[in-house]
């Protein structure tokens, strides 16, 4: 979906990644509010975790990339959603950093760092990943949405705008169309055919495909989807990684959904359980 100019990496992808790396470690920077003793202990909106643990993950799940991209084995949970918050809440217990500034530092030179190692790749060559092997090119888009969700949350706690963008957003399609089948909460597909083309405004389509328990995904939608979506980029982001609630989106027009099933639009997100 996204043309290759020369090295491992898509276009644009790279100066994403470390773009996406630099805004977050500005948001860290603000000065704390005055009364508030610092902004680590800040709780993040919809998560238990404060500032500073959630700037602690980044700067592990960021030297974990680094590690995977070098070519390193880094086990880290099964793959499934719960065994994935459970690691990431014991490699939280051991890692004792929680002040802003190092945090910072630590997110850009591990963003730097995935960036010098991936390039030494072979473009076809899988790694083994925290979600199962994967080529790459979809790794850094891996890199990159998980940076953007997280980069989301700090923004929202200090009250500092958030660094999504269509650009940026358009980026992690390679990440979310493999990953999607992989996420898919079984519960929520159990019972259900369904055909559903996936747009992005002023930008580029999928398709997903669920029969039988199992979600296949493609780069083109299907000809005649049950359920076309078409969503404003950040929108589908935040949707996709379980940060906003669809109905409210869909009132304000970011999202909209027709076809032989337009009444699946909604329930679409909550098809998948955001890692």
């Amino acid at each position: 979906m996204t043309r290759r100019t020369g090295g491992v990496l898509p276009g644009g992808l790279a100066e994403a990644i470390r773009g996406t790396a630099d805004d977050i470690a500005a948001v860290l920077r603000v000065p704390a509010p005055a009364g508030t003793g610092g902004v680590a202990g800040l709780p993040v909106p919809r998560s238990g975790w404060t500032v500073g643990e959630a700037a602690a993950h980044l700067a592990q799940a960021n030297a974990l990339m680094a590690d995977v991209a070098a070519g390193h084995e880094r086990p880290y949970g099964d793959g499934t959603p719960g065994s994935l918050a459970e690691a990431n809440e014991r490699a939280l217990a051991g890692f004792g950093e929680r002040s802003p500034g190092p945090l910072a530092e630590m997110i850009t030179a591990q963003a730097a760092a995935f960036l010098a190692g991936v390039e030494e790749r072979d473009p076809a060559e899988p790694l083994s990943t925290p979600l199962g092997p994967m080529r790459p090119a979809v790794l850094g888009s891996y890199l990159l949405t998980h940076m953007l969700g997280h980069g989301y949350d700090l923004a929202l706690a200090l009250n500092r705008p958030h660094m999504l963008d269509a650009r940026r957003v358009g980026l992690t399609l390679p990440f979310m169309i493999e990953a999607m089948p992989r996420v898919a909460d079984p519960a929520a597909v159990a019972g259900l055919t369904a055909s559903f083309a996936v747009r992005l405004r002023g930008g580029p389509a999928f398709g997903v495909t669920v029969a039988d328990g199992a979600v296949r995904t493609g780069h083109e939608p299907p000809a005649r989807p049950d359920c076309t979506i078409l969503t404003e980029p950040v929108a589908f982001l935040l949707l996709g990684l379980g940060r906003v609630d669809p109905w409210p989106v869909i009132a304000r027009g970011k999202a909209l959904g027709w076809g032989r099933k337009p009444w699946l639009a909604p329930r679409f997100p909550r098809l998948f359980r955001a890692p």
